[in-house]
Parts: structure tokens; sequence; C-alpha cells
């Protein structure tokens, strides 16, 4: 064995060591020889030469280098995240413990979808401790998209590798050992990492050791999907569980909960790749919330009465308002309690504010800014991912939303709404493109089929259709009513002029555009061109009379209709009047004015 360092043959030195200079070196003086195998503790009151780490132990600390703590289920970045009651969610945590729990079971992978603020990273939190408590959770990830830490997937598989390792010396050194054998393994694929850092060393293990890995934890959690940045690298980590952890005799379970966004619900399809292999839980439509909900206001603002020293200061219908008005989600009563419990203020005065909250000019309280900011974040992320597709050119995401929101609830033919499929053609757009538009929003929306058959848009929270409707709320996302009306008006507009004559499609958009442009802002640079291109004589040829009646009902507003029309173009006002008034003469007018709503045969122009 060779000495930590050895002399060569050479010359002794060239000069003496200068006995006034200090003395800064270990070998002062010392030359021509060399050191190897020489570790140094750097303290100033103790100089040691000791033995060098091992290869496994540096690859281990290479690999805390590249781990998000803030990402673990008890990191100080999460301190008192948001879990569930322990008498809440009761029926389905006990369900995931027994499918997480199962370790012959043949369901491998669970996957939990479920609205914005339906409660998935709160029953999340609450498995990993159960699972702690257990001595089954093998590791937990939490994506946060305002997280630059874990808001891509660059530390997932090193994460997960670090906190398998730290229940098992062994395993850790077979880490350790495989990042020293690839010194690049963090820039490498999912895959690619997944293979090095977790199924080599865990079948290196069992080799070396003839360890049965089934004693080990076996659950690995991940939260937050679709708060991981890009849809590819959500797709790419699914891939790499699906390929790597999912298809070998690893002992894995495996639970994801996410929003239901495209890289998990294609995933989750019937010809998606996790379809066959994936136990899917779908958090809105399967588990009913109110009661739990109840059990979460009732108890804490009994909490507040012993702080306040006021048991009276609530009722129980206020508890019942709000879960009704909480639509079967979390997030809108947990929004809700932090309002009113606000330290420095009376829960009973706020509480009165968000039961009788209206907004209006010079409003001060915000008692949904929370949900609103949630909401804000789902749609601007949404409108940039849609209008950033060239086909999309020129669409207007929360216009569009906005005309299929208010055909849902409010009808925008004023009798009974229009169908989805006459909507789309209306708006000129390609069959089934409502499925596109909400392609980012399903968190928040989904597409519902009636007793008919017709589709229809479904909102999961009764708060957001509130939101979409209040200006103070939605701020620069508030899309007016007169500018979706006017957009309807233009629609039907260039459907009279491109239309055949005999299509069934100038029929419906001629019966419709007096109702859209009633309550529409000006078209003024449409009535123009439609003006111009002859769009009222052909009119004057195709409507019946019946139809000519609702125009002649807009006489009485024609004056307001053209009013930016009159000093521009006056000509094409007058062109516009001669036919309002020729109308006026055809109609037989011996019924009451006004808009004819309900004529009849207006069923057969339905499509």
């Amino acid at each position: 064995m060779s000495a930590p360092f050895e002399e060569a043959n050479s010359p002794p030195p060239l000069t003496d060591p200068d006995p006034a200079r200090p003395n800064q070196s270990f070998f002062e003086g010392a030359q021509h020889f060399r050191m190897r195998d020489f570790n140094v503790n750097l303290n100033p009151m103790q100089v040691t030469v000791g033995v060098p780490l091992e290869p496994a132990d540096i690859g281990w600390s290479l690999l805390t280098d590249n781990i998000s703590s803030n990402a673990l289920h008890n990191s100080y970045a999460r301190y008192d995240a948001p879990k569930c009651d322990e008498d809440t969610r009761v029926e389905v945590t006990r369900e995931l413990m027994d499918l997480l729990g199962d370790r012959d079971g043949a369901q491998r992978l669970v996957c939990m979808t479920g609205a914005a603020g339906s409660g998935k990273s709160a029953l999340q939190q609450t498995i990993a401790e159960c699972c702690t408590d257990s001595g089954i959770l093998g590791s937990a990830y939490f994506f946060s998209s305002g997280d630059p830490t874990r808001n891509n997937t660059s530390t997932i598989v090193p994460t997960i590798a670090f906190q398998l390792g730290s229940h098992s010396p062994d395993l850790r050194k077979c880490i350790g050992a495989a990042v020293v054998q690839d010194s690049v393994i963090f820039k490498r694929s999912l895959r690619t990492q997944m293979e090095s850092l977790l199924v080599g060393p865990f079948s290196q293990l069992r080799e070396l050791t003839g360890l049965d890995l089934a004693t080990l934890p076996h659950t690995i959690l991940i939260d937050g999907l679709d708060e991981c940045r890009g849809e590819d690298r959500q797709q790419e980590l699914l891939t790499a569980i699906r390929e790597c952890l999912l298809t070998n005799d690893l002992p894995f379970r495996v639970f994801i909960a996410s929003r239901p966004e495209w890289a998990i619900r294609t995933a989750l399809e019937p010809r998606g790749n996790l379809h066959a292999m994936a136990y899917h839980m779908q958090l809105s439509d399967k588990y009913d919330a109110a009661e739990d909900m109840r059990r979460y206001l009732r108890r804490r603002f009994q909490a507040l009465s012993l702080r306040t020293h006021n048991p009276h200061w609530f009722i129980e219908s206020d508890i019942e308002t709000l879960v009704q008005a909480g639509s079967g989600q979390f997030i809108y009563v947990a929004t809700v309690y932090r309002y009113i419990s606000e330290r420095r203020a009376s829960p009973a005065e706020r509480l009165k504010i968000v039961l009788t909250w209206t907004p209006h000019d010079g409003q001060i309280a915000r008692p949904f800014e929370a949900l609103d900011k949630l909401y804000r974040d789902i749609l601007l992320a949404a409108k940039n991912a849609y209008e950033a597709v060239d086909t999309h050119s020129g669409r207007d995401l929360l216009l569009l939303l906005r005309i299929h929101h208010v055909n849902c609830f409010s009808h925008l033919d004023f009798v009974d709404g229009i169908s989805e499929s006459r909507l789309t053609k209306l708006l000129h757009l390609e069959p089934k493109s409502i499925e596109i538009l909400i392609s980012d929003l399903r968190s928040l929306v989904t597409i519902q089929t009636d007793h008919s058959g017709r589709f229809y848009l479904r909102m999961f929270h009764k708060s957001f259709s509130d939101f979409l409707e209040t200006e103070s709320r939605a701020k620069e996302l508030f899309v007016p009513s007169s500018r979706l009306y006017a957009h309807m008006a233009k629609c039907c507009l260039l459907h009279i002029l491109q239309s055949p004559d005999c299509g069934i499609h100038v029929h419906e958009a001629s019966r419709l555009l007096p109702l859209f442009w009633m309550k529409a802002s000006a078209i003024d640079d449409e009535l123009v061109n439609f003006t111009q291109k002859g769009g009222w004589h052909k009119l004057d040829s195709l409507i019946p009379a019946v139809f000519k009646r609702n125009y002649v009902s807009l006489l009485e507003h024609f004056d307001s209709l053209t009013e930016g029309l009159k000093n521009r173009d006056p000509e094409v006002v007058a062109v516009m009047s001669t036919f309002f008034k020729k109308w006026e003469r055809d109609t037989d007018y011996t019924k009451p004015w006004g808009l004819n709503l309900t004529v009849p045969g207006l069923e057969r122009l339905r499509f």
C-alpha cells in the first residue's frame, strides 16, 4: 500500500525557505513530490488527513443538489398545507388507501381528476400523511405553477429517487453509483432518468442483496400534474411512468392527482395509453362533497364562536346557503372561511357581506378575491394557448366562451337557447369547435347532453358563472353582453351575404339578426359592407312576412341603431330606411308592435 504522498528522486531545493515569511503551507519549501488520496478537514482548529468519500456518496450528494425540497409533502415551503378534516372525505380516502395499500392488487396506477377547487391537493396531502403513518409512503411530489423549483419536470425523478433511497442505505448506494456512472443524467430524458435512477438501482439491489422489494415503502404520489409547465412535458412524464414503473415487476403503486387537462385527459380516454392500466377517479362527478362542506364550515364557525365569545353570530341556514353556492367545490367554502375569519374583523359582519354581496360602483369588499384569481389564471392560460394556434387567428376565446355561456344560461334567442350545432354554424366555426374551445378549461366547465341528445355547456362552479357576468370580478377578462350580441349580429350579416338563397343558414340568420342587433354595440362597418353588397335586397326577396315584422319592430329604435352612420354614410342609412318602411307597408300590422318571438312554423327552421 502506497503512502499518501511520495518523495521523488530529485535534487535539493534551489533556494532555502525564507525564515521571515509566515508558514502558510503544509509542506513549506518542499518540491518534486506527488500527492494522492489526500483529504483535508478545513476546520481552523483541526487539520486531518482521512479516507476519501466513496463514489456512491459523491453520487448521492450530486443527486441531492438536483432535487426540489419544496415539492416534498412535509416541506417548509408547504407549511400548513391544506388537508381533509378527519371526518370529511372519508369514503374517498378509504378507497384510495385500500387501492394504494394493496401490494398484490393488479391496479398499480390510480389517477384522480377533478374540477379546480374540488379538493384534490387536500386529499393528496391527507393520503401522503396516511401513507406515512402506515409506513408505505415511498415518495411524494407536489407540483406548483408559482414555484420555479417545482413547476417543471427537471427535478421530479431525482426527488422521487432521493426519497426512495432515504428508506434504504443499500438502495441509496445503488442510486449514488448510478449518478456517478452518468455525470449528465439529470439532463437526460425522463425515461432515461427513471431507468437509471429507479429501475436500475432497484433491480441491482435485488440481485446483490436478495432483498424482497415488497418490504420497502412502495407508494409514489404526484399532485398537480396540470401545474407542470408544458403539455408535452406532462405527457412525457405520464409515458415514462407507464413504460418504466408500471411495465415490470417493481413494487410501485402510483397515485396522480390533476385537473382534467389535455395530457392526462387524453391518456385516460378509451384509446389513451393509460386507459387500460389506470383506475380513474373523477372526483367532481362521483363524490358528493356537500355534507363534508357542511361539516367543514360548521366546525370552523363554532371555533370562531369561541374566539368571539358569541355563539349566535351565524345560523344553520347560513351554512346551507354557502354550501349550495359552492356547487360541490371545496375551494368556495374555503375561500369564504378565510375571508370571514380575518382576525381584525367581525365574523358576523363579513358573513353578512358574503351572503348579500352584489357588485356595484365603489364596491370595496372583495370576499371572493382568491377565487377570482384562480379563475383569471386558468382563463388567461387557456386564452393564450387557444389563440396561439394559427388556424384560430382572429378568434377571441373569452368572447366565444361568453357567447356559449349566455346561450346556456340566458338564451341567446330569447326563447329556449340555440343548440350547440346551430350556434357553431352561426359563428362560422368548424363542427365540435366547442370541445377545442374549452380544451384548457376542463377544470371549470364540461360538455354534457340533454334528454334530446343536444350538447350544452355545464359549469362546475356557479361562482364561475357569476365571475363571467361581473365586471368588478373578471376585470380585464370581462366581456359585456353588448359586445357578444354585436358579434352574433355580424355573423348573421355575413351568413345572409354568403349563404345560398335557399339555404337554411340564411333563414336562421335572417330570423336572429334583429334579435341580436337590438342588444348589440355599434356594428357600423358591417352595416356599410352589408348595404353595399346588396344584403337588404337579398333579405327582401327571402324573408317571409312573419320575419319582416321583427325588422319593422326595430323602427322605433332606428335612430339609435344608426346614430353613428348618419353623418358618416347617410346614403347607407337612407337605403336601410327605405327597406324598413317597405316592410312596414308589406306587413299586416294589426297586431301590437314588438319582436315576434313565437311565430308559427318557427321550429321547422331549427336544425
